[in-house]
Parts: structure tokens; sequence; C-alpha cells
């Protein structure tokens, strides 16, 4: 996959990120399905209050989330280069789809963030560095960190007066993606996982295509 649809891409799954996260938590009340350094630090606040009870659920999440990433580090290891990219976005398209389909089940429950959190661990697996910056990952405090650098050099002239414009967009498709998550969960409940199931399943089909097209293309 050539850059420019790997920065496409790369967006577009940080904005679905920012979606999925903002409905996990405002179903967990507090907790998240893909920022898992905000569970490690509850769970510590937790173990610290001595509210053991407090720190089941974030240390589940954390378990879950590396257990999507460990399947989908695994199955991009063994795939063939040009699939990489498509099975691991059809694992996370299931796993967001199940989320759905359970919801439809038990939609007070959240029993659906296990299956977010799962899907979160894998998207992390899809795409690597992009042009300079980290695209289609779950967070965004290295981008963050590195749109501070960038700044910095552009403003004493030691780096590119626009090289930050990339970190910028990946901080802000995340915040786009929760604004948009909180706002569909709330006007209709758990169908706003239909959105981010089929842009998955999407991009999958996109990818499969783009692989299909370029076989034995270096």
């Amino acid at each position: 996959m050539k850059r420019p649809w790997q920065l496409t891409f790369g967006l577009l799954l940080t904005g679905l990120a920012g979606y999925i996260d903002a409905i996990g938590f405002i179903q967990l009340s507090g907790l998240y399905t893909s920022f898992m350094s905000g569970n490690t630090t509850q769970m510590g606040v937790s173990v610290a209050h001595g509210a053991l009870g407090g720190a089941v659920m974030p240390a589940v999440l954390i378990v879950t989330f590396l257990l999507g990433s460990t399947i989908a580090s695994g199955l991009s290891i063994v795939a063939p280069a040009p699939w990489k990219t498509v099975i691991v976005l059809a694992y996370e398209a299931i796993l967001v789809f199940g989320a759905f389909a359970l919801g439809l089940q038990l939609p007070e429950l959240g029993l659906v963030s296990f299956f977010l959190a799962l899907a979160m661990g894998a998207q992390n697996a899809v795409l690597g560095s992009v042009q300079g910056f980290r695209a289609g990952t779950t967070f965004v405090t290295g981008a963050l960190f590195s749109l501070g650098q960038k700044l910095a050099a552009a403003f004493t002239k030691t780096g590119p007066p626009l090289g930050w414009v990339g970190d910028a967009a990946v901080w802000l498709a995340l915040l786009i993606g929760a604004v948009a998550g909180a706002a569909v969960y709330s006007a209709i409940g758990i169908f706003a996982l239909i959105f981010p199931a089929g842009l998955t399943a999407g991009l999958a089909v996109m990818a499969a295509l783009f692989a299909r097209a370029h076989r034995g293309v270096s």
C-alpha cells in the first residue's frame, strides 16, 4: 500500500478509534476501550485506595486490549505481505460487528466494550509509520509530543515549516471521531456501532482490492 493510501486509511482508522473509545467511555462510566494509559492509571488509583474491586474492570480491559493486539500482530506476521492489512482489518471488522451483535442482546451491559477493546488492540497492527508520523493507532500521546517537536523545529527554522501538519491531523482525527461517537451513541444507542463496523469492513475490502491489483508489485 502506497503512502497516500496509508495516510487516508490511517486517518480514517484514527477517527474510528476516537469514535469507538467515546462509546466505550460512556458505556463504562469513565473507562476506555483504547486508551490503556487511562485504564492503567485508574487501576493504580483503585489499588492504592484499597478498592480492589474497582481495579478489576480496568485490568480486564488492559488484558483484552493486549490479547487483541497479540492476535492481530500474529496474523500480520504470518500473513503474506500483500494481504497483511486486509487480514487485520477483516479481523477488526469481525470484532466490531460482534460487539454490535452482542449489544443488540445485552444493550445495558459493558460486555460489548470487551469486543471493542479487542478490536482497538488489533487496530494498532494495521499500519506503521506513515510519512514520518503514526496514523491508524488508537492513541495520540506520541503524536502530540511529535507535534510539539515539529512545531519547535518550524519556529526555529531547523525543520520543515509544515512538518507538523501530519501529527496535527492525527490528533484532530481522533477528536472528530470522539465527538461523532459520543453524539451518535447519544442519539441511537448501540446502533451507533453500525458505522465503525461498516467502515472497517469497507476498508478491508478496499485493501483487498488494492492488494489484488498490486500483486507482485514491490
